[in-house]
C-alpha cells in the first residue's frame, strides 16, 4: 500500500489514467487496465463509480475504435470463422471485454459492418460488467 500511496498522482489525474488504460487495452495495443482500475480503486474507495464509469467508457470506445478500423476494410464473403457473428450479430460483442477474442470480435463486427450504435450497446454492456464484477470482487 505504502508503493501504491507514493505513485499516486490524485482522483483527478488518476481517473484520467483509469480511462486512458481502459481504452489502451481495448484497442490492439496489449494493456492491463484491470490493474489500472484496481489499483485506483484501492487508493480511492469514494471515487469507484466515477473510475467504474470511465473504465466502461473508455474501454467501449478503444473497441469501437477497432470496429471502426476494421469496417475500413473492404467486405468480401464472410468467412466461415465469421458467419456465427454474422448470424448472431452485435450481442455477441457482450463477450468484447474477453482476453484474446475480445479485439477479434470487434474488429469482426466492423469488417461484417454490423449496426455500429447496436454494437457500442452491446459492447458497453460487457465492459462494464467485467469492471463491475472487478470492483465487486474488490469489496467483498
Amino acid at each position: 500500500m505504502e508503493l501504491l500511496t507514493w505513485l499516486d498522482p490524485g482522483p483527478d489525474a488518476g481517473l484520467g489514467a483509469v480511462f486512458v488504460a481502459s481504452f489502451l487495452a481495448a484497442t490492439l495495443l496489449p494493456g492491463g487496465s484491470e490493474i489500472v482500475f484496481a489499483g485506483f480503486v484501492q487508493l480511492h474507495p469514494d471515487q469507484a463509480w466515477p473510475a467504474l464509469a470511465l473504465a466502461a467508457v473508455g474501454n467501449t470506445l478503444g473497441g469501437m475504435t477497432t470496429y471502426v478500423m476494421a469496417r475500413a476494410i473492404p467486405h468480401a464473403a464472410t468467412p466461415p470463422r465469421a458467419a456465427w457473428i454474422e448470424r448472431h450479430g452485435a450481442p455477441v460483442l457482450l463477450l468484447a471485454w474477453a482476453p484474446v477474442i475480445g479485439d477479434a470480435l470487434c474488429a469482426a463486427a466492423g469488417w461484417l459492418r454490423l449496426p455500429p450504435i447496436a454494437c457500442a450497446v452491446w459492447m458497453g454492456l460487457g465492459k462494464l460488467a467485467r469492471y463491475g464484477l472487478i470492483l465487486a470482487g474488490m469489496t467483498l
